[in-house]
């Protein structure tokens, strides 16, 4: 077994190996936004309404710490 053998092998894998990421990083997506975990189409409003008088998307003032802190 030479080099251009392994690779071709290894480009092979690879390639399998990021297609199944691709597929499951999609299907974590749909999954969280029909949870209602995060709305993926306010986030993408993001860039178009750049506005300095634009209203936040999250308004909570909690930090992520605290947030935390709460739930337990």
């Amino acid at each position: 077994m030479d080099i251009r053998e392994l690779q071709g092998y290894a480009s092979f894998f690879m390639t399998i190996f990021l297609v199944v990421m691709l597929y499951w990083y999609i299907i974590y997506l749909y999954r969280s936004e029909k949870k209602g975990e995060k709305d993926y189409e306010k986030l993408g409003n993001i860039a178009l309404d750049d506005e300095i008088d634009s209203k936040p998307i999250n308004s909570s003032s909690v930090t992520p710490s605290e947030n935390k802190e709460q739930k337990k």
